[in-house]
């Protein structure tokens, strides 16, 4: 098989002469740069999108995909609302729910909550509230005592001093109206149940009751807040959300996991994009180098190329043999950091010897999260710089006059 000879002629000067070494430092030292630039980016993309998953999956712990609520601000017969929505092909199933806001209190402290309303055999299929909890059992919301069931957050346990049998006091601001004005509402509840959800606000803010006790506690009769539901895909809650609307009508509209988490998510994903932006600067300084290394050579070549250009190489085969070793270049230092960073991310992700301060990050370790999509980016990425990083100095190698180079020859 017969190369063109621009690729032997750049494969040759990639074997510098003993004399020429420092030739060959830079070329070591330009694949290097891009290699770690490679490695930098693509390492650096992969833990933010293991935090990303690993929030998302926090969020959907506690949260459904999507939520059917009513303009009015309670939904009627919620039951044949839901037959309604479990009909449709991608629903996986649904529950019923009621948001309240109460003060929690507990001897001489108190905290504000959002409570939720849940009916518990219901629940555990629509959200993932089992794999929170830590102490107690949600089934303890469904036990019949002489004081209901109410779950906490670990947070909120703590700030409270409460332990699982403890009693509490639920306070409710839109109490019973008086002669003296409006009494607030007071209920007595029996801690049975303690979660982790990994999220300080929710960890610290939310509290779980059956729905029953919250139709009584917030005067919904039988009505409720609105309907969790479960889908099969979660990256297709936004078209599943549109066609319930479709079937459903007024007065109930839908909001999908990432409607109600839309800032935080948006934040997250400029965060990603800016880092991207600021990582290849670190393989822009290595094409630097890449011109300066091509520079030298065509300096130190240049009665090569005269000979060449007498021997009738045209300035587009000229301009490609520089072309083809500063891509070599590219590519070599690309492929390197290819596999050294998926290397460093299978490390990192099998043996997690990076630690986190749980009481800060919610996470003891660094995570990980390899994307196939940043494994086809970033290399293009770099090759694509790399590449144009040979045209200056390729194009002044054309340029060059034969004669000059070899009238004292």
């Amino acid at each position: 098989m017969n190369f063109p000879y621009q690729l032997f002629i750049s494969l040759r000067y990639l074997k510098t002469k003993k004399k020429q070494k420092g030739i060959s430092v830079n070329t070591a030292i330009s694949i290097a740069g891009v290699m770690l630039g490679v490695m930098a980016l693509i390492i650096v993309l992969s833990v933010m999108s293991g935090f990303q998953d690993d929030l998302q999956k926090k969020i959907l712990g506690v949260n459904a995909h999507i939520i059917v609520l009513s303009y009015d601000g309670r939904a009627k017969d919620e039951k044949l609302l839901r037959e309604k929505i479990n009909k449709i092909h991608d629903v996986k199933h649904s529950a019923p729910f009621i948001y309240g806001q109460a003060m929690i209190g507990a001897g001489n402290r108190a905290h504000g909550v959002v409570v939720r309303g849940i009916e518990p055999e219901l629940e555990v299929r629509t959200t993932d509230i089992l794999r929170n909890i830590k102490e107690g059992d949600i089934k303890g919301l469904e036990s019949v005592s002489e004081l209901p069931g109410i779950i906490i957050g670990r947070e909120l346990s703590r700030n409270l001093g409460l332990f699982i049998g403890d009693e509490v006091n639920m306070i409710s601001p839109l109490g019973d109206i008086g002669p003296l004005g409006v009494i607030p509402k007071m209920k007595k509840f029996k801690l049975v149940g303690v979660f982790e959800a990994g999220m300080y606000e929710y960890d610290s803010n939310l509290a779980y009751i059956n729905i029953k006790d919250a139709q009584k506690f917030f005067k919904y009769e039988n009505d409720v807040t609105g309907v969790e539901i479960r889908v099969d895909d979660i990256y297709r809650a936004e078209e599943i959300s549109r066609k319930i609307e479709e079937i459903i009508g007024i007065p109930y509209y839908t909001r999908d996991w990432r409607q109600m988490n839309r800032n935080l998510f948006a934040a997250l994903k400029l965060e990603k994009i800016v880092m991207f932006i600021i990582l290849v600067m670190i393989v822009l300084v290595a094409s630097f180098n890449i011109v300066s290394n091509l520079v030298m050579i065509v300096i130190e070549k240049s009665r090569e190329i005269a000979i060449l250009k007498a021997m009738g190489a045209t300035n587009r085969g000229i301009m490609s043999i520089f072309m083809i070793y500063g891509l070599i270049i590219g590519v070599t230092g690309t492929a390197l950091g290819l596999v050294g960073s998926y290397i460093a991310c299978y490390i990192l992700k099998t043996y997690k010897f990076i630690n986190l301060p749980a009481d800060v990050y919610y996470l003891s370790y660094l995570p990980v999260k390899m994307n196939l999509f940043d494994f086809i980016v970033v290399p293009a990425a770099a090759i694509l710089i790399s590449f144009a990083a040979t045209i200056y100095p390729s194009w002044q190698a054309a340029r060059l006059n034969p004669v000059e180079p070899l009238r004292y020859e």
